[in-house]
């Protein structure tokens, strides 16, 4: 049996195979950016004509009572259930980036930790521009950074001397968003515990592709976004996940409308709720929170369970041919090789990396239009969605990053990049 029918067995067999078709897919074409922006469910497009016709269309301001004050507290529920916490430990709404501002800020003026931020060099530069902000903001030290001599992987002994050196507020990506390295998140909560510290996780790049236990690692402090993995449609609300214990003992420092204990009062003077809903700001944004349902839903019934060990499985799949087949070429493997310390993607680099990518999606022939995404300086990042990926398409995929390599076809495009890579 030749690879490729290894592939179109591995599929036939596959436990998860039925999802793929609750997505819409572009014909010809292999979706390998999924950790960018998931893909879009069919059911979503239902949801969303629903509403927008009966709902908005028909029932008007009379749908705030029935069907989108409690939206987000209907999609936390959910959420809770993916995460292994409690719903009243959630709230849904804003952006990642606000949500870590609110956060950050919280537990930065709470008192109950040093008054010092800490971050690393493989978190979203997103994250780091926020906490620079609120440090400028409240007249802070600037955050410590804690620089690795690679991209690669978090050199954890570093991390916790800094931990120990300059204890505070940390916030960590749980899979780098450049390598896909899988940060061991009991250990470090456990460490930072230890030392009068706290970890913001930024889940982004993990929900709905790896497996998360927040009680069960520790974690005090989470935010995240949902339009990668959980397919929730571009700029889907994003989520934080806050221990129950904590809340009480934090402000949100943005007081909006919808963080009133009672805002419907149209009070005069601000009174915060008191759980979770504190955190809250503006009206929720009603037709992002419908489209986003659908693809939490595929998650849950699919298992994120299931859905890991497949993601484990397409990237072996991938791998086990890489280094015979691409390495000679020129290809370097820059996600762990370990695969318990690897997320969902898989990450490459090559001297002609952005070109190459030019020749993907161009496809060529009888092969299909390959979808990746490029991430200075020289990332080719391989987005397994496991829910649709299948492993014909890792075959696709590796048998065209070969040709391209052999026949030198990057030679013929641009480097000339885009904004959006």
């Amino acid at each position: 049996m030749n690879r490729h029918e290894k592939a179109q067995e591995c599929d036939r067999k596959d436990p998860l195979a039925q999802y793929k078709a609750a997505f819409f897919h572009p014909e010809n074409e292999i979706y390998l950016d999924g950790n960018s922006l998931g893909k879009l469910p069919l059911k979503a497009k239902e949801n969303i004509a629903s509403l927008m016709q009966e709902q908005w269309g028909e029932n008007l301001i009379r749908s705030w009572n029935e069907h989108w004050l409690d939206l987000p507290k209907h999609l936390a529920t959910k959420l809770a259930q993916l995460l292994n916490v409690n719903a009243k430990e959630v709230l849904v709404g804003e952006s990642t980036s606000v949500n870590l501002y609110k956060v950050a800020h919280a537990l930065i003026q709470s008192g109950h930790y040093p008054k010092q931020f800490l971050t690393d060099s493989l978190n979203f530069p997103t994250d780091n521009y926020i906490l620079d902000g609120i440090s400028r903001e409240c007249a802070l030290t600037k955050p410590i950074c804690v620089q690795y001599t690679t991209d690669l992987k978090a050199d954890l002994n570093l991390l916790k001397e800094q931990i120990i050196e300059h204890p505070g507020v940390i916030c960590l990506s749980l899979v780098s968003y450049k390598s896909a390295y899988y940060y061991p998140m009991k250990a470090l909560n456990l460490h930072a515990k230890e030392h009068n510290s706290i970890i913001i996780w930024d889940l982004s790049h993990a929900v709905g592709a790896v497996a998360i236990d927040l009680k069960e690692t520790h974690t005090l402090a989470a935010i995240g976004c949902t339009y990668k993995y959980l397919n929730g449609g571009p700029g889907s609300p994003a989520f934080i996940y806050l221990e129950d214990s904590l809340i009480p003992h934090l402000l949100s420092p943005i007081q909006g409308w919808f963080g009133h204990a009672k805002p419907f009062d149209f009070s005069q003077d601000y009174l915060p709720a008191r759980g979770i809903e504190k955190f809250d700001a503006g009206t929720p944004t009603v037709l992002s929170l419908a489209a986003m349902e659908a693809g939490i839903d595929i998650t849950l019934d699919a298992g994120i369970k299931s859905i890991r060990a497949k993601s484990i499985a397409l990237s072996n799949f991938f791998l086990d041919t890489f280094y015979t087949e691409l390495v000679p070429l020129g290809y370097v493997l820059e996600s762990p090789e370990n695969e318990a310390e690897r997320g969902a993607h898989i990450t490459l680099s090559h001297q002609a990396s952005w070109r190459i990518c030019q020749c993907l999606l161009q496809g060529k022939e009888k092969r299909p239009k390959i979808i990746p995404d490029f991430r200075p300086p020289h990332y080719i990042r391989l987005g397994i969605a496991p829910i649709y990926t299948t492993y014909e398409d890792m075959w696709h995929t590796l048998e065209r990053l070969k040709e391209i390599a052999q026949n030198k076809e990057f030679e013929q495009c641009s480097n000339v990049r885009p904004t959006v890579t």
